[in-house]
């Protein structure tokens, strides 16, 4: 299938990319290239190939979830510089 300059050109606009008339030829070139190679692929025989969610086979890479023991509100507001009751006091951010 041959990509032609006009479509070429209507993909940059969709693209908001600008070419060159030579950039144009070349990408029209390439573009033909590479839709003649997927046509290529799909002429093989996939029939009794099983669909994959991925390319690769994957296991789960976290750790356990294990309940551990966490640091007392007292203990996290020690070195604080700055406090209000049980929580860290920071400079507002949000101006309203």
């Amino acid at each position: 299938m041959k990509v032609s300059k006009e479509e070429v050109k209507y993909i940059a606009k969709l693209a908001k990319l600008n070419f060159s008339a030579a950039e144009v030829e070349e990408l029209s070139v390439e573009l033909s290239k590479i839709i003649n190679y997927v046509e290529k692929l799909n002429e093989l025989d996939t029939g009794n190939v099983e669909p994959l969610s991925h390319p690769l086979e994957k296991k789960n890479v976290f750790r356990d979830d294990v309940n551990v023991k966490s640091i007392s509100t007292g203990e996290a507001l020690k070195n604080a510089p700055d406090k209000t009751g049980q929580f860290f006091k920071v400079p507002k951010v949000i101006k309203q």
